[in-house]
């Protein structure tokens, strides 16, 4: 099973909603090994302006991340698919290690493999400095 991530390609509606709230969860977790299991082993992303190849850069780039994204938290959303790609809206907060507050907003494209795994992902992030009062995400 662990060559497989259901639901598979073609995606339906339901099913694209489904690994939309997959990737939700696993990533809400904060725990990069889990996240790095819905990838393919020599996966390729793009994020902001940082190029990450393959499961174990994915694993690094998170352990990086979450240790100064503190509170964490993210929301995503499906805009369409297409046989074996989406398209993801998204938003998360958390506050860095200064005591800052952000939201980050983006954009994310996904392409899967026939076993349900992405090997692609590319996500254009933007942040934005917040109050904690004006959070959104709880």
């Amino acid at each position: 099973m662990e060559n497989q991530r259901p639901p598979l390609p073609p995606f339906t509606m339901e099913t694209a909603l489904q690994k939309v709230q997959m990737a939700e969860d696993a990533w809400n977790s904060k725990d990069p090994e889990r996240v790095s299991k819905a990838y393919t082993v020599d996966t390729e992303w793009r994020n902001r302006t940082e190029f990450i190849n393959g499961r174990d850069e994915v694993v690094a780039f998170l352990t990086r991340k979450w240790e100064n994204e503190l509170h964490y938290k993210l929301k995503k959303e499906l805009w369409g698919f297409r046989k074996n790609r989406m398209a993801v809206r998204f938003e998360y907060e958390y506050q860095d290690i200064k005591d800052q507050w952000w939201r980050a907003y983006g954009n994310e494209n996904w392409e899967f493999d026939e076993h349900g795994l992405m090997r692609k992902r590319y996500a254009s992030i933007n942040d934005l400095a917040i109050n904690e009062s004006d959070r959104k995400l709880k």
